[in-house]
């Protein structure tokens, strides 16, 4: 059997075990979805839910809010427009602005979702982490702030100067 290089690494390889859990959650929220007969991908939850949760946003506020960059909002939109889970129209206080928000097909989506997708889905995770030590939303929060506070490749400059 060929070692787990990215396990064994440890700190070294952070990331790319982050991205390869990821990678499984999404699979794995993937095929619920599947076999719940709906016509969406996993990552294009979050834009709905954060649409649902604080109203039409621009694809900008959209982009900070689920934590990607705008090129790739503006990709997950375009999709979600196609699907006619959302509508895109000029802001009434300035027409160069666009904001996204739900359409009544979103928003059947969104409710059937919550009833059904999502609490599946976090009482899974929930069950997964169960037996963990420590609070790892917390731990992965304290992370992404230390992350966005010291970028790594300032790290250990930012260390020694202490």
């Amino acid at each position: 059997m060929v070692e787990d290089v990215v396990r064994t690494l440890g700190f070294l390889c952070m990331g790319s075990r982050l991205r390869r859990i990821g990678e499984r959650l999404q699979a794995d929220t993937q095929q619920v979805i599947d076999e719940a007969g709906l016509s969406i991908q996993a990552g294009q939850y979050p834009f709905l839910a954060a649409i649902d949760r604080s109203g039409p946003l621009t694809i900008g506020e959209l982009a900070q809010a689920v934590g990607i960059t705008q090129p790739g909002a503006t990709r997950t939109i375009g999709q979600l427009l196609e699907l006619g889970y959302v509508d895109m129209q000029p802001a009434p206080d300035d027409q160069r602005r666009r904001l996204v928000s739900l359409t009544d097909k979103g928003q059947d989506l969104v409710g059937q979702s919550k009833k059904v997708i999502w609490p599946r889905i976090a009482a899974a995770v929930a069950d997964l982490c169960g037996d963990l030590d420590g609070p790892i939303l917390e731990q992965l929060a304290a992370i992404e702030d230390g992350l966005a506070a010291v970028p790594l490749a300032r790290r250990n400059a930012a260390k020694e100067e202490r």
